[in-house]
């Protein structure tokens, strides 16, 4: 396939500080873990990957950790087709960060509905665990959102996180379209 017939992809990977964003990039996209902790500036990841049967060129965008006084940034709306949001299910604190952050995207988009993947992050700390998997299924359902807990350390679900967000991509984009509009955000 000649890289024109890809069907590219921008996916943005927002989230609280240190619950584990880099790490789910990283395992998906160098196939390792990073067990150190170092603060992401911002970093974007390019990836081929095939999905029913559709070889996409995916972009990951790795971002700075969020806190609810950071702003949405043109540059986590502006062309961004799809986006996964991180929580750790040992940070309470994190979760209750996922709604902030995704209302600040739907308000910087004018829109009611985001392709969205919400994922629970460290699901091997279970022992730590201070979210309860029925409360991120109910997070993702209130928001019309793909759910999934993963385990970055010992890659569990981190692949099915990306396809889950190009699902959810696919299912807004309409089947006679064959790229959805770059952006529905307006800059004033």
């Amino acid at each position: 396939m000649s890289g024109d017939s890809l069907k590219r992809r921008k996916i943005a990977v927002l989230g609280s500080r240190s619950v584990g964003k880099s790490s789910l990039v990283k395992q998906f996209i160098e196939n390792h873990f990073v067990d150190a902790y170092y603060p992401t500036i911002e970093s974007t990841f390019a990836k081929t990957v095939t999905y029913k049967g559709v070889e996409y060129d995916c972009h990951i965008i790795d971002t700075a950790g969020q806190d609810e006084y950071s702003p949405v940034n043109a540059q986590h709306a502006i062309g961004i087709h799809g986006y996964v949001l991180v929580y750790s299910i040992t940070s309470r604190t994190s979760f209750d960060m996922i709604q902030i952050i995704y209302d600040k995207i739907v308000d910087f988009c004018g829109l009611t509905d985001i392709p969205c993947v919400i994922v629970g992050s460290k699901s091997d700390l279970h022992q730590n665990r201070q979210v309860q998997s029925k409360e991120g299924q109910a997070l993702g359902q209130k928001n019309g959102a793909a759910w999934i807990e993963t385990s970055a350390k010992n890659n569990v679900n981190v692949g099915k996180v990306f396809e889950l967000c190009l699902a959810e991509i696919e299912r807004r984009t309409a089947p006679n379209q064959a790229e959805p509009q770059v952006s529905r955000c307006v800059v004033m």
